[in-house]
């Protein structure tokens, strides 16, 4: 190489973010499985400053409009901790009114984890998901879903043993995992995002992907600038990259 030839362009792969995590680097991902003692089922889950605390019950009981039916239900409810940013938010429950981001996340982990359940095969009792952001910093979301399905499989478990699901009964059909993906000002597509880079991205989108590969939700927005059809193909194969190294976690963890 001559001195007036230019240094060839480090490959995307190989540029560092602030963090100094490479674009398609997840954050350290920790799962403390059976982090409550009263839970069915419960897991503590932690990516990088993200922790949300997930936590399964089971009632012997379904909504009234499943009464008779022989199947289960399986919801979500999510909140966040006053200080689990850098202010204080004040209790929605005291405020008297839940908020629409909360509802909706809510629904979203609900919808994601009964894409892996068989409600007939789970007979009818009702198992509710309550994750609760500790700490935030970006992705509580996506950490959440991921926990919850930890929690999930031991709630499962649990009702198995005690008598209230079939021992024979193939109750969850696959696993599923959620991960965050965007685009930053200076164009590049990365995996993960700490709330540094999601309060300045260009695109921001939340992947929920079940562990056969296959998509259950795809949550992305542009700010400011329209993202193209090549970059959105980029992103999802992020996701689907990242999905996949949760999943492996998830499995880990239940085989300890």
């Amino acid at each position: 190489m001559t001195a007036n030839t230019p240094a060839p362009a480090a490959a995307e792969s190989e540029q560092v973010r602030s963090d100094g995590r490479k674009p398609d680097e997840l954050r350290p991902v920790t799962v403390t499985r059976h982090w409550s003692a009263h839970a069915e089922g419960s897991a503590l889950i932690e990516f990088g400053g993200t922790k949300v605390l997930c936590t399964a019950s089971v009632e012997s009981s379904v909504p009234r409009w499943l009464k008779g039916r022989g199947t289960g239900w399986v919801t979500a409810e999510y909140a966040m901790l006053p200080r689990a940013t850098n202010t204080r938010s004040g209790r929605e429950s005291v405020k008297g009114k839940i908020g629409g981001r909360t509802h909706e996340i809510s629904r979203l982990i609900g919808r994601s984890l009964r894409t892996v359940v068989d409600t007939s095969a789970l007979g009818e009792i009702m198992i509710t998901l309550d994750c609760d952001v500790l700490q935030a910093d970006g992705g509580t979301r996506t950490a959440a879903i991921t926990g919850a399905y930890v929690a999930l499989v031991d709630a499962v478990e649990w009702a198995r043993q005690e008598g209230l699901v079939r021992k024979s009964a193939t109750v969850l059909t696959d696993s599923v995992s959620a991960v965050s993906v965007g685009i930053l000002k200076d164009g590049t597509p990365v995996l993960d995002l700490p709330y540094a880079e999601d309060s300045t991205a260009e695109t921001d989108m939340n992947v929920v992907v079940t562990g056969s590969g296959d998509f259950v939700e795809v949550q992305g927005t542009a700010e400011g600038v329209a993202f193209t059809r090549k970059e959105l193909n980029t992103l999802l194969d992020l996701a689907v990259d990242g999905a996949e190294q949760l999943a492996v976690k998830q499995a880990e963890v239940l085989a300890e």
